[in-house]
């Protein structure tokens, strides 16, 4: 099957690195023009190079004025057919560790940004008669990680307010689903391993191999095992396909649906 997103604008928001990456690299090789997003101007700018058709845009989301910055860029490239939200996670922490201010910011940055961006968007969508909102999320959507109090929650609300925005938009040609990668070898994963490495005074390699050990497949999962998906969801093809949160884990997750 050949995906075929000639036409098509699409913004990948944390495109720049990870799993993000990944997506925008996908949906580059399908034929969109691809918008990334990141905090880290100089190395933002070298990703979007590497595309065929690509552009950078600065900005964290979980910063109201950035934000703002943020859609005014997009909108002078042109609105986005295709959004991929992506935020990275809160760190973990056990639930007394954390504080209000964590959890205010932990909300901005990966509940309320998310859904003021694709909130700015879908009239766009919704007049052309076709939109994706694909949003990067993770497995703890199904299955709750330990001492993720933080990231647990917040993925979780996101997830119902998209699961919502799903049904409400679906008869207009806009779907909305959800990729919940699990341990996937990327910076945001490193986070952890350090984190789980002082809590039991191991070292890092020892965690990363315990990780690896407790998924079916063996293995880490990578930024490569996770685009594919993303550009698939983006596409024609999956038209039917909506209100879904598909795993990425090599079997991690032990959920029955």
């Amino acid at each position: 099957m050949r995906i075929d997103l000639q036409g098509r604008t699409a913004l990948v928001l944390g495109g720049t690195r990870g799993l993000g990456w990944g997506c925008a690299q996908a949906l580059d090789e399908a034929g969109a023009r691809v918008i990334v997003n990141g905090r880290d101007a100089s190395h933002g700018q070298a990703a979007a190079d590497q595309l065929a058709s690509g552009h950078f845009v600065p900005g964290d989301v979980g910063d109201e004025a950035q934000r703002r910055a943020l859609v005014a860029a997009v909108d002078a490239i042109g609105a986005p057919d295709i959004i991929v939200t992506n935020a990275g996670g809160p760190p973990a922490a056990p639930f007394e560790e954390t504080d209000a201010a964590q959890w205010r910011r932990a909300h901005e940055q990966n509940i309320l940004g998310p859904l003021e961006l694709v909130r700015h968007w879908l009239p766009a969508m919704r007049a052309r008669g076709f939109g994706r909102v694909i949003n990067i999320t993770s497995f703890v959507v199904k299955e709750l990680y330990p001492n993720m109090a933080l990231s647990n929650s917040v993925r979780v609300g996101l997830t119902g307010a998209m699961g919502s925005i799903a049904r409400e938009v679906a008869g207009q040609g806009i779907t909305v689903n959800g990729i919940l990668p699990g341990l996937m070898d990327t910076g945001a994963l490193q986070r952890v391993i350090r984190d789980r490495a002082q809590r039991q005074q191991i070292g890092e390699d020892a965690v990363r191999a315990q990780m690896a050990q407790s998924i079916p497949v063996g293995r880490l999962g990578t930024a490569a095992d996770f685009g594919p998906l993303c550009a698939f969801l983006a596409s024609p093809q999956a038209a039917y396909i909506t209100g879904q949160n598909i795993c990425i884990d090599g079997g991690l997750t032990r959920n029955v649906i």
